[in-house]
This record gives structure tokens, sequence and C-alpha cells, in this order.
């Protein structure tokens, strides 16, 4: 999995489409191996990229669960602290 794709599950407030966007686009990115693509592929870079996030939030959309939702304060918070540890050198 993608280290640049973040959980956008059971959080309060919800992803927003931004946020599903760019996990999308970082899938695409991800299986394209292209991070720009050329201009004879942009057009189908672009509808992929659209057509996974229509695809994650109705995923996101169906999606239940009976834990409490996460915060994004504590969550990121979390993500740095293992950040820290990871790259103290």
């Amino acid at each position: 999995m993608c280290r640049n794709i973040r959980p956008l599950h059971n959080f309060e407030p919800p992803a927003t489409s931004d946020e599903v966007g760019a996990a999308a686009l970082q899938y695409v990115r991800k299986v394209s191996g292209s991070t720009r693509p050329s201009q004879a592929n942009q057009e189908a870079f672009d509808r992929a990229v659209a057509e996974v996030a229509h695809a994650t939030q109705h995923l996101l959309d169906a999606l239940t669960t009976s834990a409490a939702p996460k915060n994004r304060e504590v969550e990121a918070e979390k993500a740095r602290a293992r950040a820290a540890v990871r790259y103290a050198r």
C-alpha cells in the first residue's frame, strides 16, 4: 500500500471530496507508475482519477461501524510521533 494514501473511514468530520480526490490521485499514480502522464495519456489518467474518487466516495458512504469516530487531530499527532521515531537519527 502506498504510504501517502491514508484511511478515510470513520473520522469526525467525514472525509472531504478533496481528501478522496487526493487518495484517488495517489492510487492512480501508483498503479500507472507515472506522476505526470504524457499528453497522450492525460485524458485516460484524469478519467481514472475521477472514477476511482467516485467509487471511493460510494464506498465511504456505504461503510458502517459501531466504533466511535476517530479524531483527526489525535490521529495526526500519533502519525507525527511515529515519524519522529522512524526518522530519528
